[in-house]
């Protein structure tokens, strides 16, 4: 059994960094830019906060830290990319609810890249999970395809994969802190995104909640949802996530009136419900020792 105030250690830890990110979309929304410029600077300023978080937490030593990252390391970088720059284009061509909804499905995502590239067994009540989840993201995409949501949706799907890939391979090298490829992925994106991006038309105000979130909030919660689940279990972290998933529309539709469509609100609905039932059993089953991935 975990320790007790260990265990409580890693539920507030992770909550506060689930709470941290959760304002991530509707800042976005609220920044009136091209995703573009969102992506560079989104990208830029999240790697900076984050190797800035990495650099005072290891102390002298963070240069070495960076060596030994090796290849694993800049292949989890180009898939934290690939996350960072779809995430961004998905906002902008969907809803938020229908992007949050696909994204927690990066969990299974990362179970089936376990199973093909690290060999691990993948339970059956996964492949039922994974399988529920799957017909509830093709009812939100065919609210999109009456919509024209559905280019937005896809993006969603690939930020999913990204974020299940790079944490695959975070786990695979475990013995090494791969936060920097984590930065190193946003640097990624916003060298991908220069060339499309206007940088220097945000507005003073705009720009603000651009260092606020970058800088600030985003790496915060990237860190704390990092050291968290060396604390708590996998399902424990699942069903903590979740609450993004629910708060992030919520925000979004009381600030700016974004309503989910109804076919979006039955997938998601199915998504969610599938993922909840997913980490209770793993719950119920004691479900191990607590991982050091979020997936």
């Amino acid at each position: 059994m975990l320790d007790r105030a260990q265990h409580r250690k890693g539920l507030l830890i992770t909550l506060i960094g689930v709470l941290a990110i959760c304002p991530d979309t509707l800042i976005v929304r609220i920044i009136d830019t091209d995703p573009w410029t969102m992506t560079f600077w989104r990208g830029l300023l999240i790697g900076i906060g984050l190797m800035t978080l990495y650099a005072a937490s290891e102390g002298r030593g963070w240069l070495k830290g960076l060596a030994a990252l090796g290849r694993p390391g800049i292949l989890a970088g180009l898939l934290f990319a690939m996350n960072a720059v779809c995430f961004v284009l998905a906002l902008a061509y969907t809803t938020v609810a229908n992007t949050l909804m696909i994204l927690a499905t990066a969990p299974l995502f990362g179970a089936l890249l376990s199973r093909a590239f690290l060999g691990e067994v993948v339970e059956r009540r996964t492949w039922i999970a994974i399988a529920a989840a799957t017909a509830g993201i093709a009812v939100i995409f065919s609210g999109s395809m009456e919509a024209g949501g559905l280019f937005g949706d896809v993006m969603a799907m690939f930020t999913a994969l990204g974020l299940a890939g790079g944490f695959t391979v975070v786990r695979h090298s475990r013995a090494v802190n791969m936060v920097p490829s984590m930065a190193l992925g946003n640097f990624i994106s916003a060298v991908i995104a220069i060339g499309l991006a206007a940088p220097f038309s945000l507005p003073p105000p705009e720009f603000g909640l651009m260092l606020l979130l970058g800088l600030l909030l985003l790496p915060v919660a990237f860190g704390l949802l990092t050291l968290g689940p060396r604390y708590i279990t996998a399902p424990e972290v699942s069903l903590l996530m979740l609450l993004e998933t629910a708060i992030g529309p919520l925000i979004v539709w009381l600030a700016l009136g974004e309503t989910p469509s109804n076919l979006a609100l039955i997938g998601g609905g199915i998504v969610l419900g599938t993922l909840i039932l997913h980490a209770l059993v793993g719950l119920r089953r004691g479900a191990g020792e607590p991982d050091d991935a979020i997936i």
